[in-house]
């Protein structure tokens, strides 16, 4: 990683993100969409009957929270009108879930985070993946 440590630790767990939903079948449709000023969303997928919208949230270690905590009813509500304008954009008309995946590497394993390409998956490290479907 570069000296933005933040953005690369999010572009890996995005990486991450993206191996474990295709592994589980899903299609990545479009990946860090945004809608002008307005927000991102940083990964939307297909699952054969509706549109997920994937918020991932990466950290190294828990001392500040955990990444999952880090989504609140705010955070939902954007994603919601996010997804809305994803949906209008592409001209799909198909239900749609919100789901959160929290991905968490161990502390010990900062530096090798920290050194790690982009194309690199986090559950190398370690990493704890909590998926969480159709948030509320």
């Amino acid at each position: 990683m570069g000296t933005n440590h933040r953005r690369e630790l999010g572009t890996l767990g995005e990486y991450t993100a993206a191996r474990i939903l295709d592994e589980e079948g899903l299609e990545i449709l479009d990946h860090n969409w945004r809608d002008g000023p307005r927000g991102e969303l940083d990964l939307v997928a297909y699952d054969a009957q509706e549109i997920v919208i994937v918020e991932v949230r990466t950290r190294i270690g828990d001392e500040f929270g955990s990444a999952l905590e880090s989504v609140d009813s705010l955070k939902v509500a954007k994603l919601r009108r996010l997804a809305v304008a994803w949906i209008r954009a592409h001209r799909i008309h198909r239900p749609i879930r919100i789901d959160v995946m929290a991905i968490t590497v161990p502390r010990c394993h900062r530096h090798e985070v920290i050194a790690a390409p982009s194309s690199t998956d986090l559950r190398a490290f370690g990493a704890q993946v909590q998926w969480v479907r159709a948030v509320s």
